[in-house]
């Protein structure tokens, strides 16, 4: 048995780690996992000129690409979620 919400949680806060979770489409969950660690070092960690991470540098596009990543998160929660279902009911 596949516990849904926790398979919906790790999907929202890590991309990925629900379906490695789930033990279906590793594949994706790995590249998802791998993307996910990308984007999470541009986004805080990344040094743009002056030293100043992407937040500091265009606080638009910091928004914008944290509004994306929220969206792709909450998708994949639902669908982990889904799948986790289709798990236990088989």
């Amino acid at each position: 048995m596949k516990n849904a919400i926790l398979s919906a949680i790790l999907n929202f806060f890590f991309m990925g780690l629900g379906y490695i979770y789930n033990g279906k489409r590793m594949i994706l969950g790995v590249l998802l996992t791998v993307a996910a660690t990308g984007l999470t070092y541009v986004e805080n960690f990344h040094e743009f000129s002056g030293g100043k991470t992407l937040q500091e540098t265009d606080s638009k596009a910091f928004m914008i690409l944290f509004a994306c990543v929220l969206i792709a998160n909450t998708g994949l929660a639902l669908d982990a979620h889904q799948e986790a279902k289709k798990i236990n009911d088989k």
